[in-house]
């Protein structure tokens, strides 16, 4: 994980310092031209500046070793600071934009001097945003490789949320581009400033629907979203196998992070073994289960007190009520 890690910074610093490049310029050609759906697309880029910027204070945060206060880590710090980003592209790019086009269609204003800078300016910046969507796309197909599902699963259920995110902002530039300069296109062509205007909401509108599926993905990670269910089916299986095991009464599971989650399972324990025996069979799941299953970062195995009662022989220097 720590060098998918290294490999989603590079892939966040790429979009901030095309973002930061492509923000400027679309700031300038959009006061000289005094085009909204340009304005429009400044606003987006700033808004993406500030979630790179977020993005890469959770890939920092997140690393952080567990202590007293956070004894399962610091990994929500991933899921906290996407729900920042989701917010930023809500208030900064769509509100805006949409504000943008809506000023513009009660203005209801002709004029479109300079618009061949702008026009010349969106070129750029939709080959700079394709170049940045491309290292992300790239980057989510190797990790769809490595998964062993395809590109459209790891979009949906992909772990990391800033490489999520990247690549939503990434994806929504480049339509936003689009839509901008079909804008000032269908303004230049027939004078109404009204085109433009539309493409500043829609731009707007795609924004705040962007910003509506990060912010619900993050918050189902921040509220405690459990582990994948073929996950949960494997070591539901695994623990059943184990012949120290009559049956799993519970099996509960948590995602603390990207790449860690938490396990905590009910076991009902097979009649005839010792304690011994059974904190013997205990050390040796958990440590398996750990081994199988590296994501699984907390493991917790429980003998009910009904099992403990009825299978285990108690001894006074081996509780055998919990493992």
């Amino acid at each position: 994980m720590a060098g998918r890690d290294g490999e989603t910074r590079v892939t966040v610093w790429v979009a901030l310092a095309a973002n930061l490049a492509i923000c400027a310029a679309k700031a300038l050609g959009g006061v000289v031209a005094g085009s909204p759906a340009l304005l429009s697309e400044a606003a987006h880029s700033v808004a993406d500046s500030l979630n790179e910027v977020f993005l890469l204070a959770s890939v920092r945060r997140s690393r952080r070793p567990a202590d007293e206060r956070h004894p399962f880590g610091y990994g929500k710090e991933r899921f906290f600071w996407s729900l920042l980003a989701a917010v930023g592209i809500f208030v900064t790019g769509g509100c805006f934009s949409v504000f943008q086009g809506v000023e513009a269609l009660r203005g209801g204003g002709e004029t479109h001097e300079g618009y061949a800078i702008g026009l010349a300016v969106l070129l750029v910046a939709l080959l700079a945003e394709a170049g940045s969507l491309l290292r992300a796309v790239l980057q989510v197909r190797r990790a769809a490789r490595a998964a062993g599902h395809g590109v459209a699963q790891e979009v949906r259920e992909g772990r990391d949320p800033a490489l999520r995110t990247v690549l939503a902002e990434d994806g929504t530039a480049c339509v936003g581009v689009l839509l901008a300069m079909a804008g000032m296109a269908l303004h230049l062509a027939t004078g109404q400033v009204a085109y433009e205007a539309c493409a500043s909401i829609l731009i707007g509108v795609l924004l705040v629907y962007v910003a509506y599926v990060l912010g619900k993905g993050a918050r189902t990670h921040l509220i405690g979203e459990a582990a994948d269910p073929r996950l949960r089916d494997e070591v539901h299986a695994y623990l059943d196998g184990q012949p120290e095991i009559d049956s799993v009464t519970a099996l509960l599971t948590m995602r603390l992070g990207p790449d860690a989650v938490l396990l905590a399972a009910g076991i009902d324990l097979t009649a005839g073994y010792d304690s011994e025996t059974v904190e013997d069979a205990m050390v040796r799941v958990r440590t398996e289960l750990k081994r199988r299953w590296p994501e699984l970062d907390q493991v917790f195995l429980d003998v009910t007190d009904a099992a403990a009662a009825r299978n285990v022989k108690s001894s006074p220097k081996r509780p055998s009520s919990a493992w």
